[in-house]
């Protein structure tokens, strides 16, 4: 086994450290979520944090780590017999983000379970993480039926596993610990509150310090025994003054006055539910001990908010987390104590009185200033920004339509869109838009598994196994199944997928403001594709090219920030976009070949530029057809003369046309708009 790098040597990082530290001696905290760029120790820490953890006593030869003080009564080993037990390190089990369902929660031996009526079970990663560390690294990549599973234990306390009615329960808790890098998309709502504190990360700027940190790695890549020699007398002491804040911890003292500041935080930043105020109790408390004091004060509490508050003011993925720190030291003034509370006693008159140090660093970061309006842009004197079709005098004719570029616009407010959904069915990651084969959903037929049997269709085995019950001599009730009898049920469910933009942001799209409200619909797709748990890519045309203002990612707050910047002007080079787009579904084919592909053009359908732009256009169209990518076209074209060229542009691609107003979810045109297939008849 490798040697740990010393958590006492890791360098600054101060929020990162005392959020782990904090579980480390009050695991009632929830556990941590580290959120930071790649490159700033999140995973170093976490791994050698266990080195700090006590040790546990266990029930010897139990897989599910009983306590033998207070063994587990429905444990699958058990029960357990009186009997001594052993201490060994606690564990930090690692979750890959690949890891199959019976790998998260364990395997049942489903022929055994039929044929013997034995519960034949194979511990999984939550048995190994009971009573020590369950650690997720790029925790929001995870696999939805995974984070089902694992808010299932982390609320419970246990873990089930039920396979055709037969079913096996085991303990388990653990200290949940979670890293991320935000770039890659959002955690769900549901999972981002299970975790108690969450801390940011970044490479710090300061030379000095980045310089000591390349000192130190380079000398424990160099030598790790050795390096960790040199810090052991650091991490001796560490380890015991955790050990004496957790046996401090049951006597620190919780008061009524620091409650009612708790309280007047949680409610002030209009945090949802009460689990907020209930980790700001036990991360104060853990706070309190951590500093050797057996009373709690304001600044533990204001502390407690910075770590414990941030990840929950969230309402959709494009509100930055943090705290405005200036309304938290204030309603901590205003929440403080006022003297005594008898009865009697008058309110004191000086709002100031009874205020509390500001003290206390932090985690929190201050929310972004919501971006400054746009005065209405100029008419500008675009040539040929509108095909020589369009009557002179219409609102969207060459003489009203913006040619320099404009400064960007600020989107319009998003709202819920239709779902938009790729044709057939795909085998793609598990999500929420498109029909799919996945091992969740409801059960349309049975085959022979591929591998290990995940999802046993019950009726298709006993059909298989029945005919042969005589040959294999059966006696009795039970029935004889042999594996080849085991059939695997086949589902159907939802997958994500990679949702495409290509926004026009040429001066025919900047004239009548048109911008902001395009902005608007792009970002409500954007929400929606959130949601539905999609891949997301933004191309974007103006002037003489295009680009690709975003590769495919998963993180929709980050296409959001693009879009939000994104300037108009220019020509519309319309083809240019489509070829842009056509180069990036090649390269995600490749690689990720299951995932299909959504096009979502947003333009009022003009092409400007070159050479025969419309037929260009047209070309490029009908190259997306060829291939089969499934697309839509979102009608921005304004006015009471309208062209109708998004429409002629979407019939090109094989797909449909929606306006921005059809593209609604409460409006008449319908609830469901599905995409045409590509290669449909138009």
């Amino acid at each position: 086994m490798s040697t740990p790098y010393p958590f006492t040597a890791i360098v600054g990082q101060d929020d990162l450290r005392l959020g782990l530290l904090l579980n480390a001696v009050s695991p009632a905290v929830g556990g941590v979520l580290v959120r930071g760029e790649k490159g700033t120790a999140k995973s170093t820490a976490v791994r050698a944090l266990a080195a700090l953890m006590p040790e546990v006593a266990v029930v010897p030869g139990c897989r599910f780590s009983c306590d033998p003080a207070s063994p587990d009564p429905a444990c699958p080993d058990g029960p357990h017999a009186e009997a001594a037990g052993v201490s060994r390190a606690a564990r930090t089990v690692e979750l890959p983000v690949g890891a199959s369902e019976d790998r998260l929660v364990g395997a049942l031996d489903i022929e055994r379970a039929l044929s013997e009526g034995v519960k034949a079970f194979e511990p999984g990663l939550l048995a190994d993480a009971h009573r020590g560390i369950l650690y997720v690294d790029e925790v929001n990549l995870l696999h939805d039926h995974l984070v089902d599973l694992l808010l299932d234990a982390a609320a419970m306390g246990a873990s089930y596993v039920e396979r055709e009615g037969v079913s096996v329960r085991h303990a388990a808790r653990f200290l949940l610990v979670g890293t991320m890098n935000p770039e890659e998309g959002e955690l769900r709502p549901q999972l981002l509150d299970r975790f108690g504190l969450t801390v940011e990360v970044a490479a710090s700027r300061d030379t000095d310090e980045r310089v000591e940190v390349v000192r130190r790695r380079l000398a424990y890549d160099d030598d790790p025994e050795g390096f960790a020699a040199r810090w052991a007398e650091e991490e001796s002491a560490l380890r015991q003054r955790i050990a004496d804040a957790r046996a401090l911890l049951p006597r620190v003292v919780l008061g009524d006055g620091v409650l009612r500041q708790i309280a007047a935080t949680c409610a002030a930043f209009e945090v949802d539910g009460m689990r907020a105020d209930i980790v700001m109790a036990r991360t104060a408390t853990a706070l309190a001990a951590w500093a050797g004091r057996d009373e709690v004060t304001a600044d533990d509490v204001r502390q407690a908010a910075l770590l414990a508050l941030p990840h929950r003011r969230r309402r959709n993925p494009f509100d930055a987390p943090g705290l405005d720190e200036d309304k938290l030291d204030q309603t901590l003034d205003e929440a403080g104590p006022q003297g005594d509370h008898d009865d009697d006693d008058q309110p004191d008159p000086d709002p100031d009185g009874g205020g509390n140090d500001d003290g206390g660093g932090g985690g929190g970061v201050p929310p972004q200033a919501d971006g400054d309006r746009t005065p209405p842009q100029g008419q500008g004197g675009e040539d040929g920004d509108t095909p020589s079709q369009a009557p002179e005098g219409t609102p969207d004719a060459p003489g009203r339509s913006t040619g320099a570029e404009q400064q960007p616009v600020a989107s319009a407010e998003p709202f819920r869109t239709k779902m938009l959904s790729v044709p057939g069915l795909g085998e793609g990651a598990a999500g929420r838009r498109s029909r799919a084969r996945t091992e969740h959903g409801r059960t349309t037929g049975a085959r022979r598994p591929q591998g290990s049997l995940t999802k046993l269709h019950l009726a298709a085995t006993v059909q298989a196994a029945a005919p042969h019950q005589r040959a294999r001599g059966r006696a009795g009730r039970g029935l004889v199944v042999r594996r080849d009898d085991l059939r695997q049920a086949t589902r159907e469910g939802r997958e994500g997928n990679l949702v495409l933009f290509v926004v026009d942001a040429s001066g025919s799209m900047a004239a009548r403001q048109r911008m902001s409200a395009v902005k608007g619909a792009v970002l409500s797709l954007l929400l929606d594709a959130y949601q539905r748990r999609d891949k997301v890519g933004l191309v974007t045309f103006r002037g003489k090219e295009a680009e690709v203002a975003l590769p495919p990612t998963s993180s929709v707050d980050a296409a959001a920030a693009r879009l939000e910047s994104l300037p108009t002007g220019g020509r519309t080079p319309l083809a240019a976009g489509l070829l842009k787009a056509h180069d990036v579904l090649r390269v995600e084919r490749l690689r990720d070949p299951s995932r299909r592909p959504l096009l979502v053009v947003v333009t009022d359908g003009r092409a400007t530029g070159g050479p025969e732009p419309v037929a260009l256009a047209s070309r490029a169209a009908r190259l997306h057809r060829s291939e089969g990518a499934a697309s839509v076209v979102v009608d921005c074209e304004s006015g009471y003369v309208r062209l109708g060229l998004a429409g002629e542009l979407a019939r090109e691609l094989g797909g449909t046309a929606v306006t921005l107003d059809e593209l609604r979810a409460d409006s008449i045109a319908g609830l469901v708009k599905d995409v045409t297939a590509a290669g449909r008849a138009a």
